[in-house]
């Protein structure tokens, strides 16, 4: 019985998605169906019902996931003595974060975190900074530069790094929606907007419309992430609410513009998620610590 099967099953049995657990483990889901039925076969009994549609934990796999959640904790803190008794930690450190923040707050924090641990390997994936906290929550990596949720899980650690400021911005380019905020009074019920899909920076924007009392914003657009939101204000879409810093970084920064008394957005809380019960392991443990002295 393997760890790598174990942890496998513990992922599958906590979101019960065949596909989400494959891609989260790097494996087809033939691969991951195989290594389930291994497991029940060494067990000998089902551990899950499953059809076309739905997964099942049974009794016997609601017992086997305690079990298998218990070999795995063991194992981490096994590692986590080997490891502290070495002079140098070694593995895998699996970082989320936005394209934007990869540049700007990132860099900094790698390099006094490498100066100390070397022979650690950074595995980076970039996205949409409004799924950092699930990413974190499926165990697709271990930590995340993530946006502070007005109500955030206990589920979750999070180590402030930085206040970021959020603009509104407009396209410098000639066309109807630089005519639109031209006017004296912005007809903003009018303005075509250019919105997040969810997280924290739509809740933003979502208080600060309902605060010019002009009745429901003209939706031009849905995007995921800042970086193509900012793209399209520039391309003259329309009106958005941006992260200050993704626009200092955007490479069309000079097509667009801030808008000014037009009301103050409050600033977004940057920092690093990790999962509560995974952040006394040793990588991550230094990590955050490593962050904690740059601060």
């Amino acid at each position: 019985m393997d760890l790598k099967s174990l942890k496998m099953f513990v992922h599958l049995a906590q979101n019960l998605h065949f596909g989400r657990t494959a891609e989260a483990n790097h494996v087809s889901t033939s691969t991951l169906s195989r290594a389930i039925q291994r497991l029940e076969d060494e067990v000998g009994t089902s551990l899950l019902h499953r059809d076309n549609r739905t997964v099942v934990l049974t009794e016997s796999g609601k017992q086997f996931q305690q079990y298998a959640e218990q070999q795995l904790e063991q194992w981490q803190l096994l590692q986590l003595s080997l490891n502290q008794k070495q002079e140098q930690l070694q593995g895998k450190l699996h970082i989320y974060c936005s394209v934007t923040a990869a540049y700007s707050h990132l860099p900094p924090l790698l390099e006094r975190f490498r100066q100390q641990h070397p022979l650690v390997e950074i595995m980076l994936t970039t996205g949409d900074a409004a799924d950092a906290f699930e990413q974190v929550q499926q165990q697709s990596v271990d930590l995340a530069i993530a946006v502070k949720p007005e109500n955030i899980s206990r589920l979750f650690h999070f180590q402030p790094l930085a206040k970021i400021p959020l603009s509104v911005i407009a396209p410098t380019m000639t066309c109807q929606v630089q005519q639109l905020v031209k006017n004296q009074t912005i007809p903003w019920h009018e303005v075509p907007m250019i919105l997040p899909e969810h997280g924290v920076a739509r809740k933003r924007f979502d208080y600060w419309f309902r605060r010019r009392q002009q009745g429901k914003p003209n939706i031009y657009a849905t995007v995921s992430g800042h970086e193509a939101l900012v793209s399209m204000v520039a391309l003259g879409c329309g009106v958005g609410v941006a992260p200050y810093v993704v626009v200092e970084n955007s490479p069309v920064k000079d097509r667009v513009q801030y808008l000014a008394n037009v009301g103050e957005i409050e600033p977004f809380e940057l920092g690093i998620c990790s999962l509560n019960q995974n952040k006394e392991h040793a990588l991550i443990q230094a990590f955050l610590a490593a962050i904690a002295n740059t601060n």
